[in-house]
Protein backbone atom coordinates (compact mmCIF):
# COMPACT_ATOMS: atom_id res chain seq x y z
CA UNK A 1 0.00 0.00 0.00
CA UNK A 2 1.21 3.52 -0.74
CA UNK A 3 -0.35 6.87 -0.06
CA UNK A 4 0.01 10.29 1.46
CA UNK A 5 -1.87 11.74 4.42
CA UNK A 6 -1.68 15.32 5.63
CA UNK A 7 -2.15 15.68 9.40
CA UNK A 8 -3.34 19.24 10.08
CA UNK A 9 -2.77 20.18 13.70
CA UNK A 10 -1.60 23.20 15.70
CA UNK A 11 1.59 22.64 17.65
CA UNK A 12 3.35 19.40 18.49
CA UNK A 13 1.10 16.50 19.48
CA UNK A 14 1.83 12.99 20.64
CA UNK A 15 -1.12 11.70 18.63
CA UNK A 16 0.14 13.04 15.30
CA UNK A 17 3.64 11.70 15.98
CA UNK A 18 2.19 8.29 16.79
CA UNK A 19 0.12 8.35 13.60
CA UNK A 20 3.17 9.22 11.49
CA UNK A 21 4.96 6.16 12.85
CA UNK A 22 1.95 3.85 12.58
CA UNK A 23 1.11 4.85 8.98
CA UNK A 24 4.75 4.55 7.93
CA UNK A 25 4.65 0.87 8.88
CA UNK A 26 2.03 0.29 6.14
CA UNK A 27 3.86 2.40 3.52
CA UNK A 28 1.72 5.51 3.96
CA UNK A 29 3.52 8.84 4.21
CA UNK A 30 2.00 11.04 6.91
CA UNK A 31 3.09 14.67 7.05
CA UNK A 32 2.21 16.91 10.03
CA UNK A 33 1.44 20.49 8.98
CA UNK A 34 0.32 23.60 10.79
CA UNK A 35 -3.22 24.85 9.99
CA UNK A 36 -1.94 27.41 7.50
CA UNK A 37 -3.54 27.59 4.05
CA UNK A 38 -0.28 28.32 2.23
CA UNK A 39 1.53 25.42 3.94
CA UNK A 40 -1.32 23.07 3.08
CA UNK A 41 -1.39 24.31 -0.52
CA UNK A 42 2.28 23.40 -0.90
CA UNK A 43 1.62 19.83 0.24
CA UNK A 44 -1.78 19.16 -1.41
CA UNK A 45 -0.48 17.60 -4.62
CA UNK A 46 -0.34 13.84 -4.24
CA UNK A 47 -2.18 13.91 -0.92
CA UNK A 48 -4.93 11.29 -0.64
CA UNK A 49 -6.42 12.25 2.72
CA UNK A 50 -6.52 15.44 4.75
CA UNK A 51 -6.94 14.79 8.48
CA UNK A 52 -7.95 17.87 10.46
CA UNK A 53 -7.40 17.80 14.22
CA UNK A 54 -9.99 20.09 15.77
CA UNK A 55 -8.88 22.64 18.34
CA UNK A 56 -9.44 26.15 19.66
CA UNK A 57 -7.33 27.58 16.82
CA UNK A 58 -10.23 26.93 14.40
CA UNK A 59 -12.28 29.76 15.88
CA UNK A 60 -9.68 32.26 14.71
CA UNK A 61 -9.29 30.72 11.26
CA UNK A 62 -12.70 30.06 9.66
CA UNK A 63 -11.12 30.58 6.24
CA UNK A 64 -9.15 27.35 6.79
CA UNK A 65 -12.35 25.30 6.94
CA UNK A 66 -13.66 27.00 3.80
CA UNK A 67 -10.38 26.25 2.01
CA UNK A 68 -10.43 22.58 3.02
CA UNK A 69 -14.05 22.24 1.99
CA UNK A 70 -13.38 23.69 -1.47
CA UNK A 71 -10.12 21.76 -1.88
CA UNK A 72 -11.54 18.36 -1.03
CA UNK A 73 -14.72 19.01 -2.99
CA UNK A 74 -13.09 20.21 -6.20
CA UNK A 75 -10.10 17.85 -6.31
CA UNK A 76 -11.65 14.60 -5.09
CA UNK A 77 -9.60 14.60 -1.89
CA UNK A 78 -10.79 12.81 1.25
CA UNK A 79 -11.41 14.89 4.37
CA UNK A 80 -11.44 13.37 7.87
CA UNK A 81 -11.89 15.16 11.17
CA UNK A 82 -10.53 14.24 14.61
CA UNK A 83 -12.06 15.92 17.65
CA UNK A 84 -14.45 15.84 20.54
CA UNK A 85 -18.18 15.58 19.78
CA UNK A 86 -18.78 19.30 20.38
CA UNK A 87 -15.91 20.27 18.09
CA UNK A 88 -17.16 18.00 15.32
CA UNK A 89 -20.62 19.51 15.62
CA UNK A 90 -19.20 23.03 15.30
CA UNK A 91 -17.14 22.09 12.24
CA UNK A 92 -20.28 20.71 10.59
CA UNK A 93 -21.69 24.24 10.69
CA UNK A 94 -18.96 25.23 8.22
CA UNK A 95 -18.45 21.95 6.35
CA UNK A 96 -21.57 19.83 5.63
CA UNK A 97 -21.33 16.40 7.25
CA UNK A 98 -21.98 14.83 3.84
CA UNK A 99 -18.62 16.20 2.68
CA UNK A 100 -16.67 14.68 5.57
CA UNK A 101 -15.60 11.12 4.80
CA UNK A 102 -14.91 10.07 8.41
CA UNK A 103 -15.18 11.60 11.85
CA UNK A 104 -13.00 10.20 14.62
CA UNK A 105 -14.34 11.08 18.06
CA UNK A 106 -11.78 11.55 20.83
CA UNK A 107 -10.45 9.64 22.66
CA UNK A 108 -9.23 7.52 19.76
CA UNK A 109 -6.93 4.58 19.26
CA UNK A 110 -3.95 5.16 16.95
CA UNK A 111 -4.08 1.67 15.45
CA UNK A 112 -7.79 1.99 14.70
CA UNK A 113 -7.46 5.34 12.94
CA UNK A 114 -4.39 4.10 11.00
CA UNK A 115 -6.33 1.09 9.78
CA UNK A 116 -9.30 3.26 8.79
CA UNK A 117 -7.09 5.67 6.83
CA UNK A 118 -5.36 2.76 5.11
CA UNK A 119 -8.71 1.32 4.06
CA UNK A 120 -9.80 4.67 2.65
CA UNK A 121 -6.65 4.88 0.54
CA UNK A 122 -7.05 1.27 -0.66
CA UNK A 123 -10.67 1.87 -1.63
CA UNK A 124 -9.64 5.00 -3.46
CA UNK A 125 -7.03 3.06 -5.45
CA UNK A 126 -9.66 0.51 -6.45
CA UNK A 127 -12.05 3.23 -7.61
CA UNK A 128 -9.38 4.73 -9.84
CA UNK A 129 -9.41 1.58 -11.96
CA UNK A 130 -13.00 2.16 -13.13
CA UNK A 131 -14.58 4.46 -15.69
CA UNK A 132 -14.12 8.18 -15.16
CA UNK A 133 -17.24 10.34 -14.70
CA UNK A 134 -17.27 14.15 -14.64
CA UNK A 135 -20.18 15.35 -12.51
CA UNK A 136 -21.30 18.96 -13.09
CA UNK A 137 -23.86 20.65 -10.84
CA UNK A 138 -24.10 23.89 -8.85
CA UNK A 139 -25.87 22.14 -5.95
CA UNK A 140 -23.04 21.15 -3.57
CA UNK A 141 -25.16 18.81 -1.46
CA UNK A 142 -26.50 16.97 -4.51
CA UNK A 143 -22.98 16.71 -5.93
CA UNK A 144 -21.61 15.17 -2.76
CA UNK A 145 -24.49 12.71 -2.59
CA UNK A 146 -24.03 11.62 -6.21
CA UNK A 147 -20.27 11.42 -5.76
CA UNK A 148 -20.77 9.10 -2.81
CA UNK A 149 -23.09 6.86 -4.80
CA UNK A 150 -20.97 6.70 -7.94
CA UNK A 151 -17.57 6.38 -6.22
CA UNK A 152 -18.35 2.82 -5.16
CA UNK A 153 -17.83 1.79 -8.78
CA UNK A 154 -16.45 4.72 -10.77
CA UNK A 155 -13.74 7.35 -10.58
CA UNK A 156 -15.59 10.62 -10.10
CA UNK A 157 -14.52 14.23 -10.57
CA UNK A 158 -16.91 16.97 -9.47
CA UNK A 159 -17.13 20.62 -10.54
CA UNK A 160 -19.63 23.27 -9.54
CA UNK A 161 -20.15 25.24 -12.76
CA UNK A 162 -20.22 24.94 -16.50
CA UNK A 163 -17.04 26.95 -16.95
CA UNK A 164 -15.20 24.76 -14.45
CA UNK A 165 -16.31 21.77 -16.52
CA UNK A 166 -14.98 23.33 -19.74
CA UNK A 167 -11.67 24.12 -18.07
CA UNK A 168 -11.37 20.57 -16.74
CA UNK A 169 -12.22 18.96 -20.09
CA UNK A 170 -9.53 21.02 -21.79
CA UNK A 171 -6.95 18.86 -20.00
CA UNK A 172 -8.86 15.64 -19.26
CA UNK A 173 -11.09 13.22 -21.13
CA UNK A 174 -13.69 11.58 -18.87
CA UNK A 175 -15.67 8.58 -20.09
CA UNK A 176 -18.97 10.28 -19.29
CA UNK A 177 -20.25 13.72 -18.30
CA UNK A 178 -23.27 14.01 -16.02
CA UNK A 179 -24.39 17.59 -16.61
CA UNK A 180 -26.98 19.62 -14.72
CA UNK A 181 -29.50 21.04 -17.19
CA UNK A 182 -30.45 24.08 -15.08
CA UNK A 183 -27.40 26.02 -13.88
CA UNK A 184 -26.91 29.77 -13.44
CA UNK A 185 -24.59 31.82 -15.68
CA UNK A 186 -23.70 28.92 -18.01
CA UNK A 187 -26.64 26.49 -18.24
CA UNK A 188 -26.30 22.85 -19.26
CA UNK A 189 -27.35 23.25 -22.92
CA UNK A 190 -24.73 25.94 -23.47
CA UNK A 191 -22.06 23.82 -21.80
CA UNK A 192 -22.97 20.84 -23.95
CA UNK A 193 -22.78 22.99 -27.08
CA UNK A 194 -19.28 24.09 -26.09
CA UNK A 195 -18.24 20.49 -25.38
CA UNK A 196 -19.51 19.24 -28.73
CA UNK A 197 -17.92 22.12 -30.65
CA UNK A 198 -14.38 21.09 -29.70
CA UNK A 199 -12.82 18.14 -31.59
CA UNK A 200 -11.05 16.82 -28.49
CA UNK A 201 -14.24 16.62 -26.43
CA UNK A 202 -16.97 16.20 -29.06
CA UNK A 203 -17.20 12.43 -28.61
CA UNK A 204 -17.49 12.46 -24.82
CA UNK A 205 -21.01 11.19 -23.91
CA UNK A 206 -23.20 13.70 -22.07
CA UNK A 207 -26.15 12.73 -19.89
CA UNK A 208 -28.28 15.55 -18.54
CA UNK A 209 -29.39 15.77 -14.92
CA UNK A 210 -32.78 17.42 -14.54
CA UNK A 211 -35.14 18.07 -11.66
CA UNK A 212 -38.16 18.47 -13.96
CA UNK A 213 -40.10 15.35 -14.85
CA UNK A 214 -43.00 16.80 -16.87
CA UNK A 215 -43.23 15.77 -20.51
CA UNK A 216 -42.48 19.21 -21.97
CA UNK A 217 -39.34 19.64 -19.87
CA UNK A 218 -38.07 16.17 -20.78
CA UNK A 219 -38.73 16.81 -24.48
CA UNK A 220 -36.81 20.07 -24.24
CA UNK A 221 -33.85 18.18 -22.83
CA UNK A 222 -33.96 15.41 -25.42
CA UNK A 223 -34.25 17.83 -28.37
CA UNK A 224 -30.61 18.71 -27.69
CA UNK A 225 -29.73 15.07 -28.41
CA UNK A 226 -27.72 14.21 -25.30
CA UNK A 227 -26.77 10.59 -24.72
CA UNK A 228 -29.50 10.39 -22.10
CA UNK A 229 -31.07 12.08 -19.09
CA UNK A 230 -31.51 11.33 -15.41
CA UNK A 231 -34.18 12.70 -13.12
CA UNK A 232 -32.69 13.98 -9.89
CA UNK A 233 -35.65 12.49 -8.06
CA UNK A 234 -34.71 8.94 -9.08
CA UNK A 235 -33.67 6.48 -6.40
CA UNK A 236 -30.01 5.63 -5.96
CA UNK A 237 -30.58 2.08 -7.25
CA UNK A 238 -32.22 3.34 -10.45
CA UNK A 239 -29.53 5.93 -11.13
CA UNK A 240 -26.77 3.35 -10.66
CA UNK A 241 -28.60 0.83 -12.83
CA UNK A 242 -29.02 3.36 -15.63
CA UNK A 243 -25.36 4.42 -15.60
CA UNK A 244 -24.08 0.86 -15.28
CA UNK A 245 -26.22 -0.16 -18.24
CA UNK A 246 -24.98 2.82 -20.25
CA UNK A 247 -21.37 1.69 -19.91
CA UNK A 248 -22.18 -1.99 -20.41
CA UNK A 249 -24.39 -1.50 -23.47
CA UNK A 250 -22.60 1.64 -24.69
CA UNK A 251 -25.94 3.24 -25.32
CA UNK A 252 -28.68 4.88 -23.31
CA UNK A 253 -31.92 3.14 -22.46
CA UNK A 254 -33.79 5.28 -19.95
CA UNK A 255 -35.73 3.17 -17.51
CA UNK A 256 -38.66 5.56 -17.53
CA UNK A 257 -38.98 6.39 -21.24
Amino acid sequence: MAGKVLLINHGAALLTDALVSSLKSVDITAIPVEPDIELIRRQKDGTDIFVLFAGDYMYDAPELLVYLKDLCFGEEKILCIVGYAKELSEIEEMIPKSMIEREFVRPIDVKSISKALGNLISNGDERKKGKHILLVDDDVIFLKMMQGWLSSRYRVTVVKSGMQAITYIAAHTPDLILLDYDMPITPGPQVMEMIKSEPNSAKIPVIFLTGKADRESVLSVMRLKPDGYLLKSMKKEDIMLSINHFFEAKKWENLYS
